[in-house]
C-alpha cells in the first residue's frame, strides 16, 4: 500500500458524515425495525430484549452491507484509504518487536517496514491532529535513518510491500 497525500478538509468532512450516517441509521433503523417486530409479536411478559437485539443485528448489518458496497465511490476514497493504512500499519505493529530486533542485526526488510511505519503514522497523525507525540516519533525516525545510514541502506515507503512481513 503506497503513501499518499490526503486532502485532510475532504477527509475530515467525508468522515464525520459518514459516521454521523452510520449513527442516524443505527438509532432509526433498530428502533423502527423493533417497534414494528413488537406490535407485530407482542410479548405478553413485556419483555422485548429478542426484537430490540434483532433491530439493532439487522440495522448493523444493513450498515456494514452499504459500506462495503460503496467503499469504491469517490465520496469514501479518503475515508477507506486511511482505513486500510490503519490495518496496514496494525499489521506492522503486532511484529514491531521481532521488526527491531531484526533491524539492529541490519535486515533491510525490518527497516523497510518500521519506516513504512513512521512514515504512515506520521501521515495518520496529521490528519488527526494529533500532534502531541510527533516528537518522540522524529526521535525514533532519527535512529532509524542512524542504523540505515549504518548498514548503508536507503529508505523508501514506496519500496514497502506488506508480504515482507511473513518472514518475521
Amino acid at each position: 500500500m503506497q503513501l499518499i497525500e490526503i486532502n485532510k478538509t475532504r477527509y475530515r468532512r467525508h468522515l464525520n458524515r459518514v459516521i454521523v450516517a452510520c449513527i442516524t441509521v443505527l438509532a432509526v433503523g433498530s428502533l423502527t425495525l423493533s417497534q414494528a417486530l413488537i406490535a407485530l409479536f407482542p410479548d405478553e411478559s413485556g419483555s422485548h430484549f429478542h426484537w430490540n437485539l434483532l433491530g439493532v443485528i439487522v440495522s448493523s448489518v444493513t450498515i456494514g452491507w452499504i459500506l462495503h458496497k460503496y467503499r469504491t465511490h469517490d465520496y469514501m476514497r479518503e475515508v477507506v484509504y486511511v482505513w486500510e493504512l490503519k490495518q496496514a500499519l496494525n499489521k506492522i505493529n503486532r511484529k514491531m518487536p521481532k521488526l527491531k530486533i531484526a533491524a539492529d542485526a541490519g535486515n533491510g526488510d525490518a527497516l523497510l517496514a518500521i519506516h513504512y511505519s513512521y512514515a504512515g503514522s506520521r501521515l495518520l497523525w496529521h490528519l488527526d491532529d494529533n500532534t502531541i507525540i510527533m516528537d518522540e516519533l522524529a526521535i525514533e525516525q532519527k535512529k532509524l535513518d542512524n542504523l540505515a545510514a549504518q548498514y548503508q541502506l536507503t529508505l523508501d515507503a514506496n519500496d514497502y510491500n506488506d508480504k515482507m512481513l511473513k518472514q518475521f
